[in-house]
């Protein structure tokens, strides 16, 4: 984690990394770091206590979201989009969080997080037997409806579980290993469900693409060639995207993508091979040496830290098939977890602790602070496209939204695309293209870009939108298919190839 605290100002320095990410990156990262710090800090009584306290946030978020998953499939008519969020996938539950695999991945900490409190005597004597399987199957239920394959995945990991750990509670053994049945039962029930009243069934159509996405294979090579072409620095902290869009692949996904959706791969194009397995090989050093002090640990200690890095590899699991890690809602606890796994099995000496607290309390009130400022920061952005009553023309909450601290280029995009064409649109423009391209900043791009007299810039990236064969390039160039009779007399600068390729670096400026 220290190591990539330099990363985002590496990239500043190197590939002009707008310092607003740099700065959100940097805190983001910080704040993680002063979590693990604090995780592993604590002594054991503490320890238990912290960690029984996130299990009850994790158990409440996972109920709440159940709930959630159950009227976004059986009652999609409730959701109003503001106390309970619409699903956007037929058949599908998205819970709170408006994607299906961050949903599965909450549910599976939830389940864990059940595991740990029955198991420590918090939900009654005797709730191994009844509670825990009652709410096992619910949390796989919402899996099922969740359709996420990444979560059916994390079952099984559940299952192994039961199995390997001889420390649990016998009851609680079995209801991890029940969890497959779970699953089946759950699917046939919905997908008898959906036959009989036809129902959309996600879970089916979704299996049905096979055990993975075509478009993520794709990335993920694409993203190879990226790698093979930068080997020892990468294409820098954050510019993954950048990268990618402005390098010809006529091949690519059709699909916008900002990551590579596997954070092995994530950090070797972005930081390069030398660093990047430096890194990969450290973190994996710390997983084998909680693993080993989970297994070394005795009594209630050895839950806490066997349920601490179950947490940590159900999210490793959805790492390698998205980016969790780069959500704070995921990170922070994943980093809380990760600390408490990692702590000394011998108790720190009490001076050491001591100061440890005091600098765990002055990093947690600087990291609230942060929050609230954050919050704010980003509410100027909010107001430039959910404008408030009696809000201030467009043109004033882009430039207040610019002045942001941590959010400007999320500004700089309603500039880059509502401005008119020219030298102030193409700035803004290549300040959020660090950030993230889609279809309508590549049209805006180009435009600005032959209004400032770059018109072979302009025709490359008219190039690398045509490559995403999107309805967006074919309103871009349909005047270049008309008749001789109807052309123009000068040629527009879209409908011409450009003359060379140009290394992605080139398009900042």
């Amino acid at each position: 984690m220290p190591i990539l605290l330099i990363a985002p100002w590496a990239s500043l320095l190197r590939e002009q990394l707008p310092l607003s990410l740099v700065l959100s990156s940097s805190a983001l990262l910080a704040a993680a770091l002063l979590l693990q710090l604090a995780g592993s800090g604590l002594r054991s009584d503490a320890r238990r206590a912290a960690f029984e306290a996130l299990c009850w946030g994790l158990l409440a978020a996972g109920l709440l979201s159940l709930l959630v998953s159950l009227i976004q499939v059986f009652l999609p008519e409730v959701p109003d989009g503001h106390w309970i969020a619409r699903s956007g996938i037929p058949g599908r539950a998205v819970g709170s969080m408006r994607q299906p695999n961050h949903l599965a991945s909450l549910l599976m900490w939830a389940c864990v997080a059940t595991v740990y409190l029955v198991d420590a005597g918090r939900l009654g004597a005797k709730a191994e037997r009844i509670v825990l399987p009652a709410l096992l199957f619910g949390f796989v239920f919402a899996i099922v409806l969740s359709a996420s394959r990444t979560g059916m995945l994390g079952v099984l990991m559940l299952a192994a579980w039961g199995g390997l750990d001889r420390k649990l509670q016998r009851g609680s053994r079995l209801a991890l290993l029940a969890t497959p049945l779970m699953l089946a039962l759950a699917w046939w029930g919905v997908s008898a469900w959906a036959s009989a009243g036809h129902h959309a069934f996600g879970a089916e159509s979704r299996l049905a693409e096979g055990a993975g996405s075509p478009s993520r294979l794709a990335i993920l090579a694409n993203a190879w060639e990226l790698l093979k072409r930068n080997p020892w620095l990468g294409v820098g902290w954050g510019e993954f995207n950048l990268a990618w869009t402005m390098t010809p692949f006529p091949n690519r996904p059709i699909a916008f993508f900002d990551h590579t959706h596997n954070l092995p791969m994530q950090l070797a194009v972005e930081l390069g091979l030398p660093l990047s397995l430096t890194m990969l090989a450290l973190l994996g050093w710390a997983l084998w040496w909680a693993l080993r002090a989970s297994m070394r640990a005795s009594g209630s200690d050895a839950v806490v830290r066997r349920c601490a890095v179950l947490l940590v590899l159900t999210i490793g699991l959805h790492s390698l098939l998205e980016y969790p890690l780069w959500y704070a809602y995921f990170l922070m606890p994943a980093a809380f977890a990760f600390g408490i796994a990692l702590a000394p099995l011998e108790p720190a000496p009490s001076g050491g602790s001591s100061a440890l607290k005091r600098l765990l309390g002055a990093g947690g009130a600087l990291l609230l602070a942060g929050s609230l400022f954050a919050v704010w920061d980003y509410l100027q952005v909010v107001a430039i496209y959910v404008p408030p009553e009696e809000a201030t023309p467009l043109s004033q909450r882009i430039a207040v939204g610019q002045r942001s601290l941590f959010f400007s280029t999320q500004a700089d995009y309603a500039a880059a695309t509502t401005l008119p064409p020219g030298p102030q649109a193409l700035a803004a423009t290549q300040r959020t293209a660090h950030n993230l391209i889609d279809a309508r900043l590549m049209v805006a791009w180009a435009r600005s870009l032959h209004a400032v007299g770059d018109d072979d810039r302009a025709r490359y990236v008219v190039q690398r939108l045509r490559e995403f064969r999107g309805s967006e390039y074919a309103q871009l160039t349909a005047e270049c298919e008309a008749p001789p009779a109807e052309a123009k007399a000068v040629r527009s600068f879209q409908c011409d190839p450009p003359q060379r390729d140009y290394e992605w670096r080139e398009m900042r400026r």
